[in-house]
């Protein structure tokens, strides 16, 4: 199989292109940069935004691997974000139908359903959230990877194009979970253990405190356009622990993927038996943290307390149950989580 990964460059396109080629398939590979290191059996320069040139690109391929993308809304002012990901989509779908293939896996995100760059709440109805919950985007990195899934459909209906959107959280490399981040992710443990041994009162004071403070960040635009940044700091104290444990986890759902686990569901999506097309969560079996995940729920989303089925220690807060089913995926790399699962 010829596939073509737009995109090629960057961190995923870089690990499915090796992933693919040891497998034995034919890689040609298109980014924006003028040349790339990453392993390829073709290169080309292309811009996702030029119809032409990717209809050009994708002549005599047998699948297409959509990655390219501007990937959260610092990169470029709103209008920019949501058009170079929806028209670059739209672009790979029709070039797609015009060339007659009928394969196309695109990289949507979690953030599909409206969580970790809203500018209002993030209000989830039930647990673990599976690709049945509605969606809520309020930001346009989000609205543009709704649309971009919304495109798949269509491309469905009008050229019976299969295609899986596959809505990733935060992927990593294997050598950024170092002993840095480890000692990291120990500590916000930690805190969490002192959080929750606090009495109700405070804690539910302290809790309220931060929950208005991320509201009004977000309300503002703080996550947006490239002149701001992430408003997190530096000096790991309490106060700055609970900020990024409300602001930035709460609203990611300590959700993560390995990329060499982010390049074997999108091998499954290029060669399962399946038609039409699907929005699929991909992710790690177990939350970022190794926490208990009704833990979490219970500082973090009290209020959310229907569950489509029991969380078991620190299991996701995001369902695989569909690609699962539908592509046969399981993690091989997730975290397998800590003691702070297992002993509470």
């Amino acid at each position: 199989m010829r596939v073509m990964i737009t995109g090629g460059a960057g961190l995923i396109g870089r690990a499915l292109a090796a992933h693919l080629l040891e497998r034995g398939f034919t890689v040609h590979l298109t980014d924006l940069v003028p040349e790339t290191d990453t392993p390829h059996t073709s290169y080309a320069q292309c811009d996702i935004t030029d119809f032409a040139a990717v209809r050009a690109q994708v002549r005599g391929c047998d699948a297409i691997v959509h990655l390219a993308a501007l990937r959260n809304p610092l990169y470029a002012p709103g209008p920019d974000v949501y058009r170079v990901n929806t028209v670059g989509t739209f672009n790979v779908f029709e070039a797609a139908a015009l060339e007659g293939l009928h394969r196309v896996v695109q990289a949507s995100s979690i953030n599909a359903i409206g969580c970790a760059w809203n500018i209002r709440d993030f209000e989830p109805q039930y647990f673990p959230i599976d690709e049945d919950h509605p969606l809520a985007t309020s930001d346009p990195y989000s609205l543009s990877k709704e649309q971009s899934e919304t495109l798949g459909a269509y491309y469905w209906r009008r050229a019976e194009i299969t295609s899986v959107a596959l809505r990733l959280p935060g992927i990593y490399a294997p050598e950024q979970r170092n002993a840095a981040y480890n000692e990291r992710r120990t500590l916000m443990c930690q805190f969490l253990d002192e959080l929750i041994s606090l009495p109700d009162a405070e804690r539910e004071r302290q809790l309220a405190d931060v929950r208005a403070r991320t509201l009004e960040a977000r309300a503002v635009r703080a996550l947006e356009y490239p002149a701001t940044s992430w408003p997190v700091g530096e000096t790991l104290d309490w106060a700055e622990l609970l900020w990024r444990a409300y602001m930035v986890d709460r609203f990611n759902l300590w959700a993560s993927l390995d990329v060499r686990d982010a390049a074997v569901a999108i091998e499954l999506a290029l060669t399962a038996a399946y038609t039409g097309s699907h929005p699929l969560f991909i992710n790690d079996s177990q939350n970022s943290l190794g926490y208990e995940s009704e833990t979490l729920l219970r500082l973090f989303f009290p209020e959310v307390l229907t569950r489509k089925q029991p969380l078991v220690g620190a299991q996701a807060l995001v369902s695989l149950q569909r690609a699962q089913d539908l592509l046969g995926f399981t993690p091989h790399y997730s975290r397998s989580g800590d003691q702070h699962a297992e002993t509470r």
